[in-house]
């Protein structure tokens, strides 16, 4: 049993747009804010963003939780929150399993250690499908229209020097690789491997609690799949 489906399922495409553009909006703000120098507090142009307060990152629980109650509400509801939240959290044990085996069989950015990063942030997207298949293709396509664009952002921004968190390497990155393989190591396996891991498995656990307090002493009525 997985979720009750409707006779006018809704459109994945129509789901994300509007998050997707706010997304993006947030994100060409950020780097306009760290380009022109602004507060710091809030365009914090350190390796890694340090925290900066205007980022996408804390749009992942916002937008979980609204898929999940516009999915439950058109009737495509899972067979239970608890069994969605299960899940996300056996993500964060795959991933946390992944970076353990990664500094045992090798040093962190090697390619030893990205590979076994790369195949735990896999598995761990790729057991989420099972506890709730609309949630796990809105979230899945949400992760990639947010994040290709701070990908292709990451590109120029690497081989232009831009000085901004898009382009500066984390701590111990050899200084004497050229930009194309930056680029490939701190933009595009993140962008598009970690940070997806993130969004799918951050956004399920909060949209889990999103339906179990919506729906609180509702009876769902889950259906074959």
């Amino acid at each position: 049993m997985a979720e009750t489906r409707s006779n006018a399922p809704l459109s994945t495409t129509q789901l994300i747009m509007i998050p997707a553009l706010i997304t993006l909006a947030i994100t060409i703000l950020r780097l306009i804010g760290e380009m022109q120098g602004w507060s710091r507090v809030l365009f914090n142009p350190s390796p890694g963003g340090g925290g900066g307060l205007i980022g996408i990152v804390w749009l992942v629980p916002i937008f979980g939780a609204y898929f999940a109650i516009k999915l439950s509400n058109a009737g495509e509801r899972p067979a239970g929150a608890g069994r969605v939240a299960l899940f996300a959290l056996l993500g964060l044990g795959v991933i946390v399993a992944g970076f353990v085996a990664a500094f045992l069989v090798s040093q962190p950015g090697r390619p030893a250690a990205q590979i076994a990063l790369v195949i735990a942030a896999v598995i761990a997207v790729a057991i989420q499908r099972k506890a709730w298949p609309a949630l796990f293709r809105t979230l899945l396509a949400y992760g990639f229209a947010a994040r290709i664009p701070v990908t292709i952002i990451m590109f120029f921004a690497i081989r232009g020097n831009w000085g901004t968190h898009y382009d500066g390497p984390p701590p111990n990155f050899p200084t004497d690789i050229s930009w194309f393989p930056k680029f490939i190591l701190i933009g595009v396996i993140p962008q598009l491997v970690f940070w997806i891991a993130f969004t799918v498995i951050v956004g399920a656990l909060f949209g889990a609690a999103a339906v179990a307090i919506a729906h609180r002493g509702r009876q769902a009525t889950p259906a074959e799949a």
